[in-house]
């Protein structure tokens, strides 16, 4: 189902989050696939609350000097863009923007799975956007919402997961963890600012070129969940 409402402004909640920020997918039993009709059963792990940042990868590029790209360099230059989801990003630059964090945490950081990042954005009721099944561009920043671009990754609360996770439709996509199919490509979930609402589905799947970085493309953080829990009995911090 769809709702037609005009998107409000995304700009009312600022501010870059803490590169720890992470909510929890419980472990057990997940149905995921467009039908909602592939059962998995996950081992718990915490997930990014919210999409790595510019001001998070700024932060990996100053610290490793990393090589990065002039589209890349122009974004981390821009401080309107700080709170923005990191883009331009390699699947590469993302694995090596993960080592980093897991140091600086002092634990293993890695992308997400494409099943984590799926059950992370469905919950154990298999929605089909992250805050239900009714489309709502008020949520989110897809082609409906009117934007054009990206949006702060705190822009849209409303628009979060039953476990609290948020941007996990829309905005940019997300490269996940997955291995790489027989052409060596990559996975990235979510939709962008560019896809409609059918686009921005938690089910949606798209192959990508791991080496391609582009103004859609981001990614957010998984750690190992020190304290397993079942489904719906862990809190978001």
């Amino acid at each position: 189902m769809l709702a037609t409402t005009v998107s409000s402004s995304p700009s009312r909640t600022r501010g870059v989050p803490p590169l720890d920020a992470c909510v929890p997918v419980a472990g057990g039993v997940y149905r995921l696939g467009d039908a909602g009709d592939r059962v998995v059963i996950l081992e718990p792990v915490l997930i990014g609350r919210w999409p790595a940042t510019t001001e998070h990868v700024r932060a990996f590029v100053r610290a490793t000097g990393r090589t990065v790209s002039p589209a890349l360099r122009r974004r981390l230059e821009s401080e309107q863009l700080a709170d923005h989801p990191a883009t331009e990003v390699s699947f590469d630059d993302a694995l090596a923007f993960c080592a980093w964090a897991g140091a600086e945490l002092g634990r293993a950081a890695r992308l997400p799975r494409g099943e984590e990042w799926e059950a992370a954005a469905r919950g154990t009721e298999a929605r089909i956007w992250p805050w239900s099944d009714v489309f709502d561009p008020e949520r989110c920043n897809s082609s409906e919402s009117g934007w054009g671009w990206t949006v702060p990754v705190r822009a849209h609360p409303e628009g979060a997961a039953a476990n609290g996770a948020e941007q996990l439709a829309g905005n940019v996509w997300e490269w996940v963890g997955d291995p790489p199919d027989e052409d060596g490509w990559r996975t990235v979930r979510g939709g962008s600012y560019l896809d409609a609402a059918w686009g921005v589905r938690a089910s949606r799947v798209l192959p990508a070129d791991p080496q391609r970085a582009t103004a859609t493309t981001g990614f957010r953080l998984a750690l190992e969940c020190d304290n397993p829990t079942t489904p719906g009995g862990a809190a978001p911090r």
